[in-house]
């Protein structure tokens, strides 16, 4: 798995974990942002960017390869900040291995499952080929609110996606469930939520929030599923403890 560090090299680790479809390069404007405040650690997850090479398999893989990379680049902890495929991966990273997870801060993650996942897939299997043809990648990249300053980065990466990391990262999005270990989870923990979502991703974050007594919901205004990318800046502000909203 391709992993890019940025940041003062002893400053305190955060890891981010990007959403299906993108790869490290969404979490650009938010790194600016947080210049020397943090030792970021970004790696490109299988089947995404740098590491398209390496098919997408299951949350359960990548959760234990991300474990390996903290392992190695934080073993006394991190911050963990995931988006959505990334924000359910930052969930079952702190219910199996706390002892990573200094805090975590989820940003719209599903944990309502579709009721018919088989048919999703069924259409998005359909539409896959698509995802390499610049005119769908631009249209897609509107829909996810990517930014003029990432969209060439957006095009390049949808045309690296395969089918089968396509239908296996989708198909574990949409089949999500918590983990029994998230409500055992000790540390910090920060939900966040677009106002602007849709009803399942409010759902999810009220589900996600009251499984883990103590942890913080909050629901930005006038954004919809792409905080770190409509609001940098205040992710940031989390993420460093400096915004009202912080932990």
């Amino acid at each position: 798995m391709y992993v890019r560090e940025t940041g003062d090299p002893h400053a305190p680790p955060v890891l981010l974990l990007h959403g299906g479809g993108v790869a490290g390069w969404m979490w650009r404007p938010a790194l600016d942002r947080l210049g020397s405040r943090f030792r970021a650690i970004v790696p490109d997850l299988p089947g995404h960017g740098r590491s398209a090479a390496v098919a997408y398999r299951s949350h359960e893989e990548t959760t234990r390869a991300v474990a390996k990379i903290l392992e190695e680049r934080a073993p006394d902890g991190a911050t963990v900040a995931g988006f959505s495929l990334g924000a359910q991966l930052t969930i079952l990273l702190a219910a199996t291995r706390p002892d990573l997870v200094a805090r975590a801060v989820v940003v719209s993650a599903q944990a309502k499952p579709l009721r018919f996942p088989r048919a999703a897939l069924g259409l998005l299997a359909a539409t896959a080929p698509l995802a390499g043809r610049e005119w769908f990648a631009r249209l897609q990249a509107r829909h996810l609110l990517i930014p003029d300053g990432l969209l060439a980065d957006y095009v390049r990466d949808s045309a690296r996606t395969s089918r089968e990391t396509l239908l296996a990262g989708v198909g574990e999005n949409i089949r999500f469930t918590l983990p029994s270990g998230w409500a055992g989870f000790p540390n910090p923990a920060t939900i966040m939520v677009g106002e602007r979502e849709r009803a399942l991703m409010h759902a999810s974050a009220q589900a996600v929030h009251a499984a883990l007594p103590g942890s913080r919901l909050i629901a930005v205004p006038g954004c919809g599923h792409g905080i770190p990318l409509q609001r940098p800046d205040l992710f940031a502000e989390v993420l460093t403890g400096r915004h009202p909203f912080g932990p």
